[in-house]
């Protein structure tokens, strides 16, 4: 085998920028309207809060329906297919609830704006693209712009609701999906070969398996209840900040900000101390009580600038930390040869999560008031408290891949073994129809050159 390169190559790169944009748009159909929908929502004939909630959260629940299928779906007909159906689908369902005439009407365009689920062939299209020893930073590039999506979105939100209104993000939606089908047309490298990735797509016959993992399971409901109080509480914050503080929603924008970035900073020395020293869980741990803290602040009242920046600012630590470990504890604790379908199954969950949020969020709004949507945040987390406490602290370990060479035909199963046998190496997989070896290795140490040496001699 060819020793692999350390740089990605220009094609990698250019493929994993260019998919990272579009994952980005499918993500801003989301969060930017995070600040500015309910109140929108709220004005349409025939809506209630319920009913907005419903709206808001319908594009994340039939994202979560279609999320697996659409990715499976992109191995028989192709990914630049189902990407192109995908984004038409959110470009006509954006363009629908532009002009949609009263509360049932932007329902159903916000349940026509989800069916273009394509994360899963976004990703698959990007591993086609990328050799395995580069994959992760591929997907990190991804992983960063999910970031910052959200980030840029809340602090540009009201700003663009300001210039153009909410009919009009729509039609920026709209149009910025046409856009990313342009892009993916003719910036995207197309693949010269296209092959199912373990590493990043859903295998059918591992669900089982994945799905009766306890502690991935533990992970899989901190997903739901993370997002799901994400959209119960943004069904409240902007009336909270209308009402209670007199701040116009053009000018919210102040406030998201400087949480946002004090969110930002002190994320990474949280992270880093988790990581370097194998302390992953208290920081995990401490980031959900946290995460309590601040919605069980809220519930009971965000009448002062002092209250809201505050509390607002550890839910952004909270939030900010939990959503850059989550798919890293997933990784770690998901078998070598089933990452993919763990991701699957965890972005699953989070689409649901949002969705129930939305919706539950605007019930409990809507017959209870503000205080009790703030409890009902509070207390998925207080679940997810106890949940995350029973877990076992996640290896210590990091995902390795390399390529097996399109003409090897030596023995799977003894090369598996003979890599399962080097210093440092957790877990091995042999996939000689992905021609692909996937690793779970040691962070304190592993034998990196035996592993190198022993494949080039296989």
């Amino acid at each position: 085998m060819k020793q692999a390169e350390s740089r990605m190559s220009p094609i990698e790169m250019r493929a994993s920028l260019g998919l990272a944009g579009v994952y980005a748009l499918r993500m801003l159909g989301i969060f930017l309207f995070l600040p500015v929908f309910m109140p929108y929502a709220s004005h349409l004939p025939g809506s209630d809060p319920a009913l907005g909630g419903f709206a808001f959260g319908i594009f994340a629940l039939v994202q979560a329906c279609l999320l697996i299928p659409f990715g499976m779906l992109s191995d028989r007909i192709g990914r630049k297919k189902v990407i192109y159906i995908g984004l038409t689908l959110l470009a006509i369902g954006s363009f629908i609830a532009a002009y949609a005439s009263n509360i049932y009407w932007l329902i159903a365009a916000r349940g026509l704006q989800g069916t273009g689920a394509i994360s899963a062939a976004l990703t698959a299209l990007l591993a086609d693209l990328t050799r395995e020893e580069h994959r992760t930073k591929a997907m990190a590039m991804i992983g960063g712009s999910i970031g910052v999506t959200f980030a840029v979105s809340l602090v540009l939100a009201a700003r663009i609701e300001h210039w153009i209104g909410v009919p009009g993000m729509f039609k920026l939606i709209g149009c910025l999906a046409i856009a990313a089908a342009i892009g993916v047309k003719f910036i995207v490298p197309d693949p010269v070969i296209s092959r199912f990735h373990s590493d990043t797509e859903t295998n059918a016959s591992r669900l089982p398996s994945v799905l009766r993992n306890t502690e991935l399971l533990r992970l899989n409901f901190g997903v739901f209840a993370l997002h799901a109080a994400q959209a119960a509480m943004f069904a409240v914050i902007p009336f909270v900040l209308s009402k209670e503080l007199k701040l116009d929603q053009s000018i919210q924008w102040h406030v998201y900000l400087p949480v946002a970035i004090l969110g930002f900073v002190l994320m990474v020395p949280a992270i880093i101390y988790g990581e370097k020293k194998g302390k992953l869980k208290p920081v995990f741990l401490a980031a959900i009580a946290l995460m309590l803290v601040a919605q069980a602040g809220m519930s009971f009242g965000l009448v002062s600038y002092a209250g809201i920046f505050g509390l607002l600012g550890i839910y952004f630590i909270a939030f900010n930390i939990l959503e850059a470990t989550l798919p890293s504890m997933i990784s770690k604790m998901a078998p070598a040869d089933a990452k993919g379908t763990a991701m699957g199954v965890q972005n699953t969950a989070q689409s649901i999560g949002f969705a129930v949020g939305g919706g539950l969020g605007g019930v409990v709004y809507k017959h209870a008031g503000i205080a009790p949507t703030f409890l009902f945040c509070a207390f998925l987390m207080f679940l997810w408290l106890i949940v995350a406490a029973a877990m076992k602290p996640p290896l210590k370990a990091s995902s390795k891949m390399f390529h097996l060479a399109d003409d090897w035909n030596g023995d799977a199963n003894l090369l598996k073994q003979s890599l399962a046998a080097c210093h440092g190496v957790l877990e091995a997989a042999v996939i000689t129809e992905e021609r692909a070896i996937y690793l779970k290795v040691s962070q304190a140490g592993w034998d990196e050159a035996g592993v190198k040496q022993l494949l080039e001699a296989a």
